[in-house]
């Protein structure tokens, strides 16, 4: 099995990657870098790897690009579906097992590793992890290439009742440590915060990185 964010063979096109969401009390923050590449060659700078799926429901990708984008706006269009006919907005825990379900069914054929995270009124901010065809709720979650870089960091980093600035805080600088190393990770960092109250987007550019020892 492939690392995530990596691709099958060297001449496609991969969001090699680093992507994670955390859960704070009234939402949840998602964010990814920016860099698109194809084997070890980059081919895109500042491409937004976080995919609506419904108003307040979002997903974070990597893998083939292809396939996450194939996969996103498959789940974006049967939860479209579900809210016309309930006349009301799903469920994150739905949305989740939606992509869930696709990628199950169709595991031979993709590479994807999708972060589903939203807000709803019955359980709030929630993170959902996708991978493998099995859906845990996690407080937090990463993906992606980069990811293997900064395990330790974020189980030393993180605790339960963060604010939303501290969660916000929390997933750039684990992302920007991420890119640090990764060679297929990098460009800018999107965050994007899901509330009660609405979607809230982010870029944080090079210059406003967080900045760490590196001799």
């Amino acid at each position: 099995m492939q690392p995530s964010g990596t691709s099958r063979d060297t001449g496609q096109v991969c969001t090699g990657t680093t992507i994670m969401a955390v859960e704070f009390d009234g939402g949840v923050v998602v964010g990814s870098d920016s860099r698109v590449s194809a084997g070890q060659a980059v081919v895109g700078r500042v491409f937004d790897k976080l995919a609506r799926l419904h108003d307040h429901i979002y997903c974070a990708v990597a893998g083939s690009l292809a396939d996450v984008q194939a996969v996103a706006d498959m789940a974006a269009y049967h939860l479209e579906l579900h809210s016309m006919e309930l006349e009301s907005s799903p469920p994150v825990v739905a949305a989740a097992n939606v992509v869930k379900n696709i990628i199950y069914k169709y595991r031979d054929d993709l590479s994807a590793n999708m972060l589903v995270a939203g807000w709803d009124p019955q359980k709030g901010g929630q993170v959902y992890g996708t991978l493998g065809g099995m859906l845990t709720r996690q407080p937090f979650a990463v993906g992606g290439s980069g990811s293997i870089y900064i395990y330790s960091y974020v189980d030393s980093a993180y605790r339960p009742g963060m604010t939303l600035a501290e969660c916000r805080r929390f997933t750039t600088e684990a992302i920007a440590l991420a890119m640090g190393r990764d060679t297929v990770s990098g460009g800018v960092i999107y965050l994007v915060t899901i509330t009660a109250s609405g979607v809230e987007h982010q870029v944080i550019s090079g210059k406003d990185l967080p900045q760490f020892f590196d001799k």
